[in-house]
């Protein structure tokens, strides 16, 4: 069995910088569909799902530069595209934050199934609820298809509190008419 024995009256001292953290910085690239102007998201882990969602981005018209370790430049001004492409979709749980900004941006939005890790039931029926709460209108065909001609502010009750449901929510109300109010909202 190990042990670990702690003798305290000893000053710590010294810097340490903190990693990037993986579930701040995906929403965080989803996010950047709604900007005006290009975006620079700093401390980004470079990590397998960071590279697919930027991807992602690529495929959808914006432009992505590595400014340095870490460091991205993200311009979706010329933006043309609101289509996540399976393959990529396919490849991290978190193509689903696109659904919001796209739908927001565009007014639709084409999503295959989310992959990514399998670590128990993964529901996404808060993100469909959401968006419909919203004014979305939802296919599912194989992948999902989102349509609104505006979406409209509302109060919404997620029925749990999915942190990527939140995040997914509360992008797509950005750009919404008037005011949204989430409920159970993850915090």
């Amino acid at each position: 069995m190990h042990k670990y024995t702690i003798e305290g009256g000893y000053p710590v001292k010294g810097r340490i910088r903190a990693s990037g953290n993986k579930n701040a910085a995906l929403p965080c690239i989803a996010a950047t569909v709604l900007a005006r102007a290009p975006v620079i998201l700093r401390n980004v882990p470079d990590i397998e799902d960071v590279q697919v969602m930027l991807d992602v981005l690529r495929h959808l018209g914006a432009s992505v530069e590595g400014l340095g370790p870490n460091v991205w430049r993200v311009d979706s001004t010329a933006m043309l595209r609101s289509d996540v492409p399976a393959e990529d979709a396919r490849k991290v749980r978190a193509s689903i934050l696109f659904a919001g900004p796209l739908l927001a941006r565009f007014g639709k939005v084409e999503l295959p199934p989310p992959g990514g890790d399998v670590i128990g039931r993964r529901r996404i029926d808060t993100h469909v609820l959401a968006l419909e709460q919203l004014g979305a209108r939802i296919e599912i065909d194989g992948a999902f298809r989102f349509v609104a001609n505006k979406l409209v502010g509302a109060d919404i009750f997620l029925d749990e509190a999915s942190v990527t449901g939140t995040e997914n929510v509360v992008m797509a109300a950005v750009l919404a008419e008037g005011s949204t109010t989430i409920r159970n909202a993850a915090s």
